[in-house]
């Protein structure tokens, strides 16, 4: 009898899981191999995913609220404003996170998601297909009239050119405005808008966008393919972007979304991170291999994170988003 209660037992843990929302592709593999290995050989639950883009995936939480879908969400750190304003977040009792007392300042974002990796969105390049004299020093090199009709970025998110824009005219995020003309300037040398990184990477193979406003991560996914991108930290900064963990309001496996997230800021995994998709660990002490911390866009001193960012505060983001979309569609994107 004992031996069939133990065997029951240890059936019903086996068939414990935590369901994780996150983005499909080498995102999705990426957590499946640096978090939840550990975390499934730590614990013996199992993980599952729902994955799909950044906002269907906000739009499909809002619709499930009553019966949230998923433990723990992956989510960029502005979007995750927008699940914690709808109140699709537990507010995260940090004392259930003892690994995110080494975070880094930049990955503290609410009281309701913190980093689970960083990257930068900054200027990726074809060497052999740049117009003689362009260089990336600063991000005015966009600009340089030789580089007309060959530039590309993200039709989703225009934050990242349109704050640059602000800061080179002598603003910021909270003042964007003065820098629409500046924008409005930059207009002759795109040639494209990719939707997505597939997009992306399709415009830089054939060489259609030889110039880029680009993911880091993404970049050295594509090296890895054969794409021979070089990328540049211009000296105002690159954009920096932090992926963000959040526990879905409503979860009925709290404690166990409380250990997969300790798991995912383990200094050994976030290493593991930065090994596999070259991104930023978000504690200070993982130990990164030194060919990796030497790649640009990957930081891993405290200096590095205060003087090569250009850090755009993720709650005036979440509330700006629209607005900037409206406006680069209007201005910029439209014939």
């Amino acid at each position: 009898m004992l031996l069939s209660t133990l065997a029951i037992g240890g059936q019903a843990s086996a068939q414990e899981k935590l369901v994780v929302s996150t983005w499909g592709g080498s995102f999705r593999d990426l957590i499946d191999e640096a978090i939840a290995k550990k975390f499934t050989a730590d614990t013996g639950v199992k993980v599952e995913y729902i994955t799909g883009g950044t906002i269907d995936r906000l739009n499909q939480a809002k619709l499930a609220a009553a019966k949230p879908e998923s433990d723990v969400t992956f989510t960029t750190a502005h979007v995750g404003w927008l699940y914690a304003n709808d109140n699709l977040f537990e507010k995260l009792d940090m004392a259930k996170i003892p690994n995110a007392s080494h975070l880094v300042e930049q990955a503290k974002i609410s009281p309701y998601h913190i980093g689970s990796w960083a990257y930068v969105y900054t200027i990726g390049y074809l060497p052999d297909q740049l117009p003689k004299g362009v260089s990336f020093e600063s991000w005015e090199g966009l600009w340089n009239p030789a580089l007309k009709g060959m530039i590309s970025s993200p039709d989703f998110d225009p934050s990242h050119v349109m704050v640059v824009a602000a800061k080179l005219s002598g603003g910021d995020a909270s003042n964007w405005e003065v820098g629409e003309a500046k924008m409005k300037a930059l207009k002759p040398n795109y040639k494209a808008f990719y939707t997505n990184d597939a997009n992306s990477q399709q415009l830089f193979a054939t060489g259609e966008t030889p110039v880029q406003v680009v993911l880091s991560m993404n970049a050295y996914y594509m090296q890895a393919q054969g794409v021979p991108i070089k990328l540049a930290i211009p000296k105002e900064g690159a954009v920096l972007g932090v992926d963000t963990m959040g526990i879905t309001k409503g979860s009925t496996k709290a404690e166990l979304a409380y250990k997969f997230i300790n798991t995912a800021l383990d200094p050994d995994v976030q290493a593991k991170i930065a090994e596999l998709k070259k991104g930023s660990p978000v504690v200070d002490n993982a130990k990164v291999k030194p060919e990796i911390a030497a790649l640009p866009g990957v930081f891993t001193t405290a200096d590095q994170w205060a003087k090569q960012t250009l850090v755009i505060d993720a709650k005036l983001r979440a509330e700006k988003t629209g607005t900037w979309r409206k406006w680069f569609t209007e201005n910029i994107m439209a014939p």
